[in-house]
């Protein structure tokens, strides 16, 4: 068997790792544009990292013996070195990312190495097959991930192909690399969001910001038509001036309608004291709403006999307001009425028998200065109420309490998850997306893409399949907006602002839980995610 001739490459000689590792650190800071914010994956690689370590794999190092037993000039070598480390040095930033002067220069260099390799391997029985120096070799990641590296390596020039045992990874590396190929440099054909203007007509739709585009528009149109079907189960709220008799902030503002953000619940069990045991307490990790200088804010719970009812108050909140009933670590909590404790197993014990609810403790609207923090109100906790899903997902969750917490309060299905209204308004977007995929579809045929009658699976290029490539953008972006519409979202009193579920990688317990409006324009809206979606693709 006949040896094939290996250079040595850049990487096993040296890398400039203080620039690579500078971008690394930058990108994670990085939202707009970046491929992540398409859908979420654990561990992602940094985007600079891998497009370093592609190119010096394939790039051969200068100092490498070329002619058999003829030695390099080191210096020359060094110099060449040196060359190649500031290739990598422009090739890692951010701004470079789509940089065609640089890539093609990143690029020229893998090509000038394939051939260097080619020609010493041109004996090789094989090397009509192996070593062609006009065709550079395939790059095959098979278990991809979020598809970082077969995204870099397709950028760098190189053919990619990405697979995974996990399905979500596997739609993301299609959805990244596979999808946009073939279907750049098209014109969008969706008709623009209700209110936007006409671009210029001429306009340039180069790589996938054609697609990019219909992405955008299809999804605005999801999100107009699922406000349209469900928006009655998001009410504004109308500040009175019963509301503003206690708080002198809310009286330039009666009369007003405000957009509601977000509805604040505290989970609640029947109280363990035989006194209240009618009663179902709240368990609130912290009444406290707002902690940004000049903006506190924080519920203050009324008990009244053997009843209670929050309030909203403005200012620095009390010391006890910080850590709700919450005793310590855990579940670990008071009852609201007696201060008697509350311990783990019986939470546990209520949970599993079903009788843990929830009860609406605060309402965040957006005012003309910013979040107004508003007492709960009997219509808007009825509305929520109100909402009838016509489905609910009955999938047992994995049996691994270690990762999914809520397994030991009796949230053991995906379905137990979501508030009826947050099923209601998910299943309304899942439903839509089949029909963004009919509706581009016809547009598609309007425009005069031809329809082959072959799927996006088939290898089809036509209308049918483009419609296809929509919704698989669209089919990702419903699914990220469930990090947000859930009950295991925890509202930031310190940004005033919705975090999303995943704050680890793991389901954990949330106590009180942000339940977003979709059609708010704040953090968790449908558009932000449907916008932060067509970016990545463009970019």
């Amino acid at each position: 068997m006949i040896p094939i001739k290996t250079p040595k490459k850049l990487i096993e000689v040296a890398l400039p790792l203080d620039a690579i590792n500078a971008a690394a650190a930058r990108e994670k800071s990085i939202r707009h544009g970046h491929p992540s914010t398409l859908h979420l994956w654990w561990a992602r690689r940094p985007l600079a990292a891998a497009r370093a370590v592609i190119f010096a794999q394939m790039v051969n190092d200068p100092g490498y013996e070329r002619h058999l037993g003829r030695g390099v000039n080191k210096e020359k070598a060094s110099l060449e070195r040196e060359r190649l480390f500031k290739i990598i040095e422009e090739l890692v930033l951010w701004e470079n990312t789509n940089n065609e002067e640089v890539l093609e220069r990143a690029r020229a260099e893998i090509r000038r190495s394939w051939r260097e390799t080619c020609a010493l391997n041109r004996n090789h029985p094989q090397a009509a097959e192996l070593f062609n120096p006009d065709k550079l070799p395939a790059f095959h990641d098979p278990f991809a991930g979020g598809g970082a590296i077969p995204l870099e390596a397709q950028r760098l020039g190189l053919e990619s192909h990405a697979s995974d045992l996990n399905p979500v990874a596997v739609t993301i590396n299609k959805a990244m690399i596979e999808i946009p190929p073939r279907f750049a440099g098209r014109k969008p054909v969706g008709p623009l969001p209700k209110g936007e203007k006409q671009t210029l007509l001429m306009e340039d739709w180069p790589g996938a910001r054609g697609l990019a585009e219909d992405v955008r528009r299809y999804g605005a149109w999801m999100r107009a038509e699922a406000e349209q079907r469900v928006g009655h189960l998001y009410p504004k709220i109308t500040v009175t001036a019963e509301m503003a008799a206690e708080r002198s902030d809310l009286k330039p503002l009666v009369g007003q309608s405000l957009t509601v953000i977000a509805w604040l619940w505290a989970r609640t069990v029947r109280s363990p004291n035989p006194a209240f045991s009618h009663v179902e307490v709240p368990l609130a990790s912290t009444f406290v709403l707002s902690s940004k200088a000049g903006k506190e804010a924080y519920v203050q719970p009324v008990v009244d006999g053997d009843r209670y009812r929050f309030t909203v108050k403005v200012g620095t909140p009390p010391e006890s307001a910080k850590n709700g009933t919450k005793l310590s670590r855990g579940a670990n909590f008071r009852c609201l009425m007696s201060d008697t404790p509350i311990e783990p197993r019986y939470i546990k014990a209520e949970g599993i028998a079903g009788r843990m609810c929830a009860k609406l403790m605060a309402i965040v609207a957006e005012g003309a200065r910013g979040r107004v923090y508003l007492s709960p109100i009997a219509e808007h906790e009825q509305r929520a109420a109100s909402a009838q899903p016509a489905w609910r997902p009955e999938t047992q969750l994995p049996d691994d309490p270690r990762n999914f917490w809520t397994l030991n309060y009796g949230l053991s299905k995906f379905g137990d998850l979501f508030t009826s209204r947050q099923l209601v308004a998910l299943t309304t977007f899942s439903d839509l997306v089949q029909e963004a995929i009919e509706k581009c579809r016809q547009d598609a045929l309007a425009a005069g893409i031809a329809d082959d009658g072959a799927g996006l699976d088939g290898g089809g290029s036509g209308a049918t399949a483009y419609a296809q490539a929509v919704g698989v953008y669209l089919g990702l972006i419903a699914s990220k907006a469930t990090m947000f519409i859930n009950s295991l979202s925890r509202w930031r009193a310190g940004e005033g602002k919705t975090a999303p579920a995943f704050g680890r990688q793991a389901i954990a317990m949330v106590w009180d839980f942000a339940d977003v409006n979709p059609f708010a324009g704040a953090g968790g809206d449908f558009q932000g995610v449907v916008d932060g979606g067509a970016k990545a693709l463009a970019a």
